[in-house]
């Protein structure tokens, strides 16, 4: 067994999905789902539009919540709980960050986007606040070119910058696993190509889950690779393997652009 498996066998499973169900009143998004993503792990999902990748990684930290026909059955477990029993839901949007498509900066200073999160969970030390922001645009990459511009308007920074920030936003909170929803969309390929290197250093501290259409990028920055399709979890593995020798016929045709 090479070193790298070794070390992927040795991590500490984080999140388990079992027999996952999702209905929007009649009917069925997501069928039968089984997933499971351990520490300190990047793992991808693609597969075509409307197949169900946004929706599943909504069920992770209960947006879906907010869709009144919106019924789930089966278990998401986070370190062992089901997150769907007794867990306090902002509790767990704490635990489990999101970042969306497009940058969503809110419409105050750099700084007071990084802090907003903490800020209303009671924290008011300003050295603290002043530590936790630094060490956060840090962590995104993005201290260097904001350093001198941290009370200025988050609206004044590029899109690349942005959606950077908005990472820092989540990385403030200290979650355990941070969503990204195709965060690259909306991005030239040089800001594109920051945010790809940026989530390698981020699998350091934090289990990632990244929504992508761009069949490269699951290849360049993921661990596993899971396949969508219809509501269906057709094939959930290692990103090499599954792109070179999928199991799967409709894996193969997808990823080979037959279709979707």
């Amino acid at each position: 067994m090479t070193e790298e498996r070794e070390k992927r066998k040795e991590k500490r499973e984080k999140l388990k999905v079992n027999s996952l169900d999702l209905f929007y009143g009649e009917f069925q998004a997501l069928k039968n789902i089984y997933f499971d993503l351990n520490e300190n792990e990047a793992v991808a999902l693609i597969g075509p539009s409307g197949c169900g990748k946004s929706t599943f990684i909504r069920v992770l930290n209960r947006m879906n919540d907010l869709i009144p026909t919106c019924r789930i059955s089966g278990e998401v477990l986070l370190d062992g709980e089901d997150i769907y029993g007794s867990m306090d839901a902002s509790e767990l949007r704490t635990r489990v960050g999101m970042v969306f498509q497009k940058p969503n900066p809110f419409n105050m200073s750099v700084f007071d986007n990084v802090a907003y999160g903490r800020r209303m969970q009671g924290m008011r030390d300003k050295k603290k606040l002043a530590e936790l922001v630094e060490l956060s645009l840090r962590k995104a990459a993005l201290w260097d070119e904001v350093k001198d511009r941290l009370k200025k308007s988050a609206q004044s920074l590029s899109g690349g910058q942005q959606q950077r920030l908005c990472i820092a936003r989540s990385i403030a909170m200290e979650p355990e696993i941070i969503l990204m929803d195709e965060p690259t969309s909306a991005l030239d390929p040089i800001a594109t190509g920051r945010i790809e290197e940026l989530i390698w250093e981020l699998k350091k501290d934090f289990s990632i889950i990244i929504v992508t259409h761009a069949m490269h990028q699951a290849s360049r920055i993921s661990d596993r690779t899971a396949f969508f399709l219809l509501g269906d979890l057709i094939e959930y593995g290692n990103t090499k393997g599954l792109f070179t020798n999928p199991k799967d016929k409709r894996t193969e045709d997808y990823i080979s652009g037959r279709f979707g």
